[in-house]
């Protein structure tokens, strides 16, 4: 009963989405789809919901990348064309979260390290004599965020740049996806008028 619980708790976590709701942007493209995402994710959540034919899954954010990680739906009938979409917004969901995720430990270990340097220099240790854990002033960590940012800075141009590539790419396969179903729609319509078939 416990574990059933347990697994209904995991489940209420995701939420279903159209899919046209996250077709509209590749800023929206934080990404997951096709059973290979979850095999490969595995280690990121212990429960990942199958994909679904119809509906976009939407996870909670990744604990360490602060991502919310999206399980896309795969088409009955997927085109080569929205196979390699789907595939490239995979792609750069994992490369997201990979870049994210070293960041923030980065970030959180130096941060940490700088605290204690600074506590030490004062002859502090890093918690009171009641136990509570003892911190810096906002002009102190300045220091340490101006000198974190400066340090990754080529870090962070790159990623920008390769974070426009790649959005860049998958907007123009979005609208080569949407123009190809936009023409196959009319294409049917049009057959079907000719071959007298009445059309949803």
């Amino acid at each position: 009963m416990a574990s059933r619980t347990a697994a209904a708790a995991r489940r209420s976590t995701w939420r279903s989405f159209c899919p046209s709701s996250l077709r509209l942007s590749a800023g929206s493209s934080r990404l997951c789809s096709s059973k290979q995402a979850t095999q490969k994710d595995k280690p990121r959540s212990t429960y990942r919901p199958e994909p679904s034919s119809t509906h976009d899954w939407v996870g909670p954010p990744n604990s360490l990348s602060n991502i919310r990680p999206i399980i896309y739906h795969i088409p009955e009938n997927e085109t080569e064309l929205e196979k390699r979409l789907r595939n490239l917004r995979q792609d750069t969901e994992d490369w997201n979260h990979n870049f994210w995720a070293k960041q923030n430990i980065t970030f959180s270990k130096e941060k940490e390290a700088f605290i204690i340097s600074q506590l030490k220099a004062k002859g502090l240790t890093l918690r009171d004599q009641d136990g509570r854990r003892r911190s810096l002033n906002s002009e102190e960590m300045a220091t340490f965020y101006k000198s974190f940012l400066d340090k990754n800075r080529v870090r962070h141009a790159n990623y920008n740049k390769e974070w426009y590539r790649r959005n860049f790419t998958i907007t123009l396969l979005l609208a080569r996806v949407t123009l190809n179903s936009m023409w196959r729609t009319v294409t049917e319509r049009q057959s079907s008028k000719n071959n007298g078939t009445p059309t949803s």
